[in-house]
């Protein structure tokens, strides 16, 4: 019973978290979707092309497993899938056909399930996690473009859990020793909590606000211009190169290019 709970609430996260991404779109004019956001200077086509190809590509997975492997196995298929061309107002509404698809479909999974993906296959949660902190993250370039604050609430501890479980990965995923245990990681939530993770310790460890560890872990922001304090060598390595999204290492946005002040 707890499992089927944790998983109905993750799925509404995810549903909300595009809810949110999607208010924010619909006040675009046509001319802002051409517009450059501050990562890796996509335009706001760029970032929900993006979005939408990997949720395109979720749905055939929880829809058809072996079509998701045949796809998977044509570089061609994965490609006209994972890019698609629709751009402004049409983009905006597949994307938002395909997410809600997608987190329906999530939502009536069994918690137990496995999900095929790129790598190994993902539990549906994590699974469910990952396109939570995928549609958060980018939706930051979208506020990063306008200067726009952001409130944010606790469906954030999520992408906060997604970020303490990929301590250890982020060094392996660029062929690196893992240089100590995992910091003690204790976070205030948005909303006044107390969020903890691991053995406390004050020799190794990253406190501060969860929404500044969350930018950190998905490289929205360079650890050197967030308020986190950290201490010790294997937490400091682990802030300078977190990555808790998959595929190739990526490095952190230079200190200072995202960096927004209201």
């Amino acid at each position: 019973m707890t499992s089927e709970v944790l998983m109905f609430q993750q799925a509404a996260d995810l549903k909300e978290e595009g809810e949110e991404l999607k208010r924010v779109l619909d006040d675009l004019g046509e001319a802002d979707w051409s517009r450059m956001t501050p990562f890796k200077n996509w335009t706001v086509n760029q970032v929900v092309q993006h979005l939408h190809g990997s949720d395109k590509m979720a749905v055939l997975a929880l829809k058809d497993a072996d079509g998701f492997a045949a796809a998977k196995a044509d570089p061609k298929v994965v490609g006209a899938t994972m890019n698609p061309t629709e751009e402004g107002s049409v983009l905006l509404d597949t994307w938002w056909s395909y997410f809600s698809e997608m987190c329906e479909l999530l939502g009536g999974s069994d918690p137990k399930r496995r999900v095929p993906w790129f790598g190994p296959d993902m539990g549906v949660m994590m699974f469910t996690t990952a396109r939570q902190m995928e549609s958060w993250s980018h939706g930051q370039d979208i506020f990063d473009m306008f200067g726009k604050p952001r409130t944010n609430s606790n469906r954030l501890k999520n992408i906060v859990v997604i970020g303490v479980k990929t301590y250890g990965w982020t060094f392996a995923n660029r062929k690196q020793d893992i240089p100590g245990p995992a910091p003690y990681v204790r976070l205030v939530s948005p909303e006044g909590d107390t969020w903890e993770f691991n053995d406390p310790t004050d020799k190794n460890c990253v406190t501060g606000d969860a929404v500044e560890f969350c930018h950190v872990v998905t490289q929205g922001r360079n650890i050197a211009d967030v308020n986190l304090d950290v201490v010790g060598e294997p937490a400091t390595l682990w802030m300078n190169i977190a990555q808790c999204f998959a595929g190739p290492p990526e490095d952190p946005p230079a200190p200072g290019s995202r960096t927004v002040n209201f």
